[in-house]
């Protein structure tokens, strides 16, 4: 007998109930990198939750060092952990069928070219969770998506994000002043827009 696929409800339920697929690989990925001292920083969706704006998502994103990418895909690619394609930066969970994206040191958010603004270093924007695995700040975390936002037209959930994540974190107008200049424009405009009312 076929069994049904669970429902999107369903997985969304499990995602924030911390039961998820996505839950699952984060947890097993944690515990390997650290065991290879591998510096590593939870970026993307799931530090955008960590932050307080929730929101489903389906893959992990990562930050970490080149040299260190490679040094988990030379131990663990074949080992439950599947290369998405021959020279591509993100891997699969073949258990849990879950894809990790990874944000490499020093490349540039968005369109991926030259900025003023680059992908850091891990020890340098982390903070632990209650699980101690690493976070990406919210300061670092908001500067990048807006890099990523201005200069890439097909994610517009990065701009959304920054919205959010004001709302969320109740954070002044102010907080901008601390960015990077090269975001101070988007930054205020987003500010501004956050502050409209969802009521009519």
């Amino acid at each position: 007998m076929i069994q049904p696929k669970p429902s999107r409800v369903h997985l969304v339920d499990e995602f924030f109930m911390g039961t998820s697929a996505v839950h699952e690989t984060l947890t097993r990925l944690a515990k390997l990198l650290t065991q290879m001292d591998i510096r590593f920083v939870v970026a993307g969706a799931l530090a955008v939750n960590h932050h307080g704006h929730l929101r489903a998502t389906t893959d992990i994103d990562l930050l970490l060092s080149r040299e260190d990418l490679q040094a988990f895909k030379d131990k663990n690619i074949g080992l439950g952990w599947l290369n998405k394609f021959e020279g591509s930066k993100g891997f699969f969970d073949t258990i849990a069928n879950t894809p990790v994206d990874v944000l490499i040191t020093g490349d540039f958010p968005g369109d991926g070219k030259p900025k003023p603004i680059a992908f850091p270093l891990a020890d340098d924007v982390a903070e632990l969770d209650v699980d101690g695995i690493p976070f990406m700040q919210l300061f670092a975390l908001i500067e990048l998506k807006l890099a990523s936002g201005m200069t890439a037209p097909d994610r517009p959930r990065d701009l959304d994000d920054v919205i959010q994540l004001i709302r969320k974190n109740r954070l002044p107008r102010s907080y901008g002043e601390a960015l990077n200049a090269y975001v101070h424009e988007c930054w205020y405009r987003l500010w501004d827009a956050s502050q409209h009312s969802d009521e009519y």
